[in-house]
């Protein structure tokens, strides 16, 4: 018979006999699994020679080291609050238990901050019994039981089912037994599944913590995510891990170092060791680390400090490998890959479940398969990305689509670390591919548009060159077009100045991608307000394409486009003009009078023939364009409903302002049915729309149309977007109209702060604010002020623009009626007799420009005493208007309107 006192601390406190009858489940040790109990069985086990049970306080495990340079955060006090009570405990069943479950990816602490708190509480006396258990796997925290039964309870160390059955047993609150304040640590659980039947049981006196690197639903409710280092937390470990050396680092380098191993608790703890080792700073050490060449192996030390057992990339393989058993099996790792090269901050999901994605899970899949698999489907790619997240190696969240897939910066090195240079560049144009696929012909969406770039910036930084072999990939075109269409013109202006350079270093300056990078470089800088540079760029660049691909290739033609609309953009209408209609004649022999180019450049002359002055020639050419268009591309085409909207602009500036609007609200209706509300040509037209209703006398309806197209537009394309300033300038403008002056100038000089932020001073854009700021300062009675700011406004139009720009003359203008009605009558018509020499010169007798300045002429010279003189010059203008503009063309009807009057003035009545 057994000694009742050996035997009295197992029974008292449930031991095995007692957990037996209650039906408890047992591990069967032969796999691991957790088994339930045969219904009616009572296992009765005799442990033999056995230890005396322990007495309370009792510790079983060892406690990890305390890492040397420890940092108290945030979670620590989170993990304190959640297991000492309060709304922190969890409900299993009926009862409560405080469970908590540290989830985070490798490296981020969990295993120091589970000591940290076991420690603590240890030493502050609120534990009788704590149990600390390195749990991989099923056996081995059934294991960790069976030790603290034999030494708390005196079981039978030969029988270890036995014992981990009777410690959780024991676990379970009793009302006859005394309470015990125990604490379970269960650390670096693989699987959940592992627990299943191991958690220890609810009761108000126990606690349980779970370290992991799993984010399963089952861990919901318990959950502590821990994160990164803040930047104050990594800068302070570094300074301390750092601080026996004999030379301090600049904080600044070690802020730059944090951020390179993105404030991952391990990377720095192995990076500061490494730099003690090494004897080298913190910026060589970021050198090492940003070449290529170096993989975090190599930047690791050979000791590892804290008692480390593996570096960081180690962990993560490990990771890496079980997560590639998850279902769908095999597939987490090659969607890892894609993800390694692409923006940490934020992947969309659509880039990773695109075509080209799925072709690459499915040949990960083929190679291991090794046989013709399934396809892989979008909903299994997606599957493979919540694998990942549930072992923290990618954070995932759906509801965010625009950056649905977060990875830390060192797993996207480690997991590039593992490829062979040719996996590397394979990948790299096969995420190239993804991105390019992914990415939406129209960017409706400013948000993904601006999440793409990031990506495709990415990508191009972790490719290196691989994106410019065999070629240049499309990619590199697509994110400059993007950031030039988002209105960030002089970031696009930029990009393509940089891949102009990269593409001559790699492909050779003859290259057809070198020739198509420098003729976007041309295109934006003139989009960015240099049209004399873009100008001077695509006429160096149509030399050597004519030497290299020859005159008649498609992209010279194209180039002498452009060349021919930045010229008229420069200032030279009639050059323009002249231009295209050279072009028209070689793209009808290249390509055929139907052709789309030999439409667009038809298009294109009769734009310029209307800025050369001849609005109502204009008119008719697009009119016979929009009979060839419809015939041959049809009538909802977006080339089709372009010509429409020119058509309807040439229509008002030849004196149809109400014709011009009809005609943009009917094209408004079938932009809005065939392209959608927030196409940017769909809101350009009601831009026009809106101008043309102010033109035709609507000022009121003019400002609140602009108004309502203004919220769209920042909605839609941003408040920076040069197409909202744009909006803002007609805005303001229309309120001026509408009777308040001081508002529009209020409303300009607001403007005008966020367009030399936005695009520069010397923008015409913004060039261009200034002018109508100074325009409406003299309609709210400051015809001085208006003056002076022409006046300066002036000389930056000589420098930016040059003397004989449009711009530059219409300023001249604007100067001389301010200097008129500032008082200065005289000056004023002296002002524009010189500035009628040069039109004529530069625009030519017919042109609107030069119609205009010979009416204010006429009228200053009448305002400085000359009423004879001006009915004379009135009368001389009179029927040159009528035959350009025609007789009914509003500034036809003001002349006569200003003949009659200075006819009286002249005391010529009964003419008058």
């Amino acid at each position: 018979m057994l000694d009742p006192t050996v035997f009295e601390g197992a029974l008292v406190a449930g031991g095995e006999a007692q957990y037996g009858a209650d039906g408890g489940d047992h591990v069967d040790f032969r796999d691991g699994s957790f088994n339930g109990p045969v219904a009616g069985k009572v296992d009765n086990h005799y442990y033999g020679a056995r230890r005396p049970a322990a007495g309370w306080p009792h510790q079983v495990g060892v406690i990890p080291p305390r890492a040397a340079c420890f940092q108290t955060r945030a979670e620590v006090v989170r993990l304190r609050e959640a297991l000492t009570g309060g709304q922190a405990a969890v409900l299993v069943g009926q009862d409560t238990v405080h469970g908590q479950v540290l989830a985070g990816m490798g490296g981020v602490g969990k295993t120091q901050l589970a000591a940290d708190y076991a420690r603590t509480a240890w030493q502050a006396g609120e534990l009788d019994v704590l149990v600390w258990i390195t749990a991989a796997n099923a056996t081995a925290a059934a294991s960790g039981y069976a030790q603290a039964a034999v030494e708390i309870l005196g079981a039978d160390p030969a029988d270890r089912e036995a014992a981990a059955r009777a410690f959780l047993a024991w676990l379970e609150p009793k009302a006859t037994a005394t309470p015990c304040r125990w604490l379970v640590v269960l650390d670096d659980v693989t699987d959940p599944a592992d627990l299943n039947g191991l958690w220890p049981p609810a009761g108000p006196h126990g606690r349980t913590l779970v370290t992991t690197r799993r984010q399963d639903a089952a861990l919901a409710g318990r959950l502590i995510k821990v994160g990164l280092f803040t930047e104050a937390e990594s800068l302070a470990y570094l300074t301390t891990a750092l601080g026996a050396r004999d030379r301090r680092e600049p904080d600044e380098q070690l802020t730059a170092l944090a951020q390179d191993l993105g404030h991952l608790p391990l990377a720095l703890s192995q990076a500061a060791a490494y730099l003690i080792d090494a004897g080298i700073s913190a910026a060589v050490y970021r050198a090492r680390l940003a070449d290529r060449a170096t993989s975090l192996a190599d930047a690791a030390p050979e000791v590892l400090p804290d008692g480390q057992t593996q570096s960081a990339a180690a962990a993560w393989s490990l990771s890496v490998d079980r997560a590639d058993t998850l279902r769908p099996v095999g597939l987490a790792r090659p969607m890892l890959q894609l993800a390694a090269f692409l923006n940490a901050n934020g992947i969309p999901e659509t880039v990773l479940t695109s075509e080209p994605a799925l072709a690459h899970l499915t040949r990960h899949r083929a190679e291991e398969q090794d046989r013709t698999p399934v396809s892989v489907t979008a909903d299994e790619a997606v599957g493979a990305l919540r694998a990942l997240a549930r072992l923290s190696l990618i954070d995932h969240t759906p509801a965010t689509p625009h950056q649905a897939v977060r990875v830390h910066q060192l797993i996207q090195r480690a997991t590039r670390d593992t490829l062979t240079p040719d996996q590397h560049d394979q990948l790299a144009r096969t995420t190239a591919d993804a991105l390019t696929k992914a990415w939406p012909a129209i960017e409706r969406d400013t948000e993904l548009a601006q999440a793409l770039r990031a990506n495709a910036a990415a990508l191009t930084r972790t490719a290196e060159d691989a994106l410019y072999r065999p070629d240049a990939h499309a990619l590199l075109y697509q994110a400059g077009q993007s950031l030039g269409e988002a209105g960030q013109v002089t970031a696009a202006t930029t990009h393509f100045q940089r891949l102009t350079e990269t593409t001559r270093h790699r492909l050779g300056p003859d290259h057809p991608h070198t020739l198509t990078a420098r003729h976007n470089l041309a295109y934006w800088r003139g989009e960015a307000g240099d049209a004399t540079g873009a100008t001077a760029a695509y006429e160096q660049l149509l030399t050597d394409q004519v030497r290299v691909q020859g005159e008649d290739h498609p992209h010279t033609l194209a180039t002498r486009h452009n060349l021919a609309h930045w010229r008229g953009e420069a200032g030279d209408a009639a050059g323009a003009a002249a231009a295209y209609e050279q072009l028209l004649t070689d793209r009808v022999r290249v390509l055929g009078e139907d052709h789309p180019d030999t439409l667009i450049t038809r298009n294109s002359l009769a734009y310029r023939r209307g800025k050369a002055g001849d609005a109502a020639g204009a008119a008719a050419a697009f009119e016979q364009q929009l009979t060839d268009q419809v015939r041959v591309q049809g009538e909802d085409h977006p080339h089709t409903l372009a010509t429409r909207n020119y058509l309807a602009h040439w229509r008002g500036e030849a004196g149809d302002a109400a014709g011009a609007a009809a005609a943009f609200e009917q094209l408004l209706t079938d932009q809005v049915r065939v392209q959608g509300e927030d196409h940017p040509h769909t809101l350009a037209t009601r831009s026009h729309l809106a101008y043309w209703r102010g033109q035709a006398g609507d000022a009121a309806g003019a400002a609140a149309a602009y108004e309502q197209l203004l919220t769209d537009q920042v909605r839609v394309q941003g408040e920076d977007h040069p197409h909202t300033l744009i909006t803002r300038n007609h805005l303001a403008y229309r309120r001026g109209e509408a009777g308040d002056a001081a508002g529009a100038a209020a409303a300009f000089e607001q403007l005008l702060t966020d367009q030399v932020r936005v695009q520069g001073k010397d923008h015409p854009h913004t060039l261009n604010t200034r002018s109508y700021l100074a325009y409406w300062r003299g309609k709210a009675g400051d015809a001085a002020g208006a003056a002076a700011a022409f006046e300066q406004l002036l000389a930056d139009r000589v420098r930016v623009q040059g003397e004989d720009h449009p711009d530059t003359l219409n300023t001249r203008s604007q100067l001389a009626y301010w200097r008129g009605e500032a008082g200065d009558a005289a000056g004023a018509a002296a002002a524009y007799e010189q500035l009628l020499t040069d039109q004529v010169r530069v625009q030519g007798e017919d042109h609107p420009h030069t119609l205009n300045t010979r009416s204010q002429l006429a009228y200053w010279r009448g305002k400085a005493g000359d009423a004879a003189g001006a009915a004379a010059a009135y009368e001389r203008l009179l029927p040159d208007q009528v035959r350009v503009q025609g007789k009914d063309h509003p500034h036809t009807l003001t002349t006569r309107r200003q003949l009659a009057y200075w006819r009286e003035k002249a005391r010529e009545t009964p003419r008058a």
